[in-house]
C-alpha cells in the first residue's frame, strides 16, 4: 500500500506539470517584449492551423502501417484522388488562362457593365457551395436548354466528372483575378510603350516586360485556386454522380466514411490528401523562390 500511495503521489506532479507547460509557455509570451500583433498571429496559427493538423496525424498514427498503407491505397481511394487532383489541375489550367484574360479585360479596359462584372467575380465568394452546386445542377441539367443543346453533341455535364471540373472553376475562379488585378494596376503603361517604340514585337513585349511581374501573382492565384478546388464539397455533392470508381472526389469519399463510422479510413485518406496538397505547395514555393533568385 505504501509503493502504490508513493506512486501515485509521484505521479501526481508530472500530470500537473504537463498541464502547466502550455501555462508556463502562454505567459513567458505575454511577458516578453513581443508586438500584440505577432503575438496574436501565432496564436492564430498555433490554434487554428498546427494543432488541427497535428491531431489529424495523431490520430493517422494510431494505426500500423500495414493498415495505413492498405486503406490509403484501396481501389476506391485511389480513384477518389485521381478524380480529385486530376478535375482540379484541369481547373487551375482553365482558370489561369481565362482568370488572366478577364483580369486584362478589367484592367485594361472600359466598358458598359463593367463594375456589374468586377463586382461579379466575388459572387462565388459570396454565396454558399450548396447553392452552387444547385444552381449549376439546375443549368446544365438534361431538361434545360443548355443541357438539351450539348446532349445533341453526346455531351453530359451533371453527374459527370466534367461537371466536377465546371463546379472546380466556378468556385476557384476568383483567386486568380483577385491576385492578378494588383499588379496589372501598378503596371505602368509607359514601359509597354517604351519597348514598342525600341522596337519590340507585341509577344516579345508581353514576354520580356510583362509576365516576369505578373508570374509571382499569377502563380499565387492558380495555387489558391487549386487548393480551394481540391477542398470543395458542398457543390460537387450535387453535381456529380458520387459513385466510387467514376466520380467520386476524396472529400465526398471522407464524408462517407464517416457516415459510416469509418473514422480509421476517413482520417487515413484526409491524411494522405493533406500530405499531397502539402508536397504540391511546398513544391510551388520552391518555384517561386527560383523566380525571385533568377530574376536577382
Amino acid at each position: 500500500m505504501k509503493n502504490q500511495d508513493s506512486n501515485n503521489y509521484r505521479s501526481e506532479p508530472i500530470k500537473k506539470s504537463k498541464n502547466q507547460v502550455l501555462l508556463i509557455w502562454i505567459k513567458s509570451v505575454i511577458n516578453s517584449k513581443l508586438s500584440w500583433t505577432l503575438i496574436l498571429t501565432w496564436f492564430y496559427f498555433l490554434f487554428f492551423l498546427i494543432i488541427p493538423i497535428f491531431a489529424l496525424l495523431n490520430k493517422a498514427s494510431q494505426s500500423l502501417f500495414k493498415d495505413f498503407f492498405f486503406i490509403a491505397t484501396q481501389p476506391i481511394a485511389l480513384s477518389a484522388y485521381t478524380v480529385t487532383f486530376s478535375m482540379a489541375f484541369l481547373a487551375s489550367i482553365f482558370n489561369g488562362i481565362f482568370g488572366f484574360l478577364l483580369a486584362w479585360v478589367l484592367v485594361r479596359y472600359k466598358f458598359p457593365g463593367k463594375r456589374l462584372l468586377d463586382a461579379a467575380i466575388d459572387l462565388p465568394f459570396a454565396i454558399p457551395t450548396s447553392v452552387a452546386g444547385l444552381t449549376l445542377a439546375t443549368v446544365y441539367s438534361p431538361q434545360t436548354l443548355i443541357g438539351k443543346f450539348l446532349a445533341q453533341f453526346g455531351i453530359q455535364v451533371v453527374y459527370t466528372r466534367l461537371g466536377i471540373a465546371l463546379t472546380m472553376v466556378f468556385v476557384s475562379l476568383p483567386f486568380v483575378v483577385r491576385a492578378l488585378q494588383p499588379v496589372l494596376q501598378e503596371m505602368d503603361k509607359e514601359i509597354e510603350e517604351a519597348a514598342w517604340s525600341l522596337g519590340a514585337s507585341p509577344w516579345r513585349t508581353f514576354q520580356k516586360v510583362l509576365i516576369p511581374p505578373l508570374l509571382p501573382a499569377f502563380i499565387t492565384g492558380v495555387t489558391l485556386g487549386f487548393s480551394r478546388a481540391i477542398g470543395e464539397y458542398g457543390s460537387i455533392v450535387l453535381v456529380s454522380a458520387n459513385l466510387p470508381l467514376k466520380d467520386l472526389i476524396a472529400s465526398v469519399l471522407i464524408f462517407q466514411n464517416l457516415e459510416q463510422y469509418e473514422y480509421a479510413e476517413a482520417t487515413v485518406i484526409a491524411t494522405v490528401v493533406l500530405i499531397i496538397s502539402f508536397f504540391i505547395l511546398f513544391g510551388v514555393n520552391l518555384l517561386q523562390s527560383w523566380n525571385r533568385n533568377r530574376r536577382k
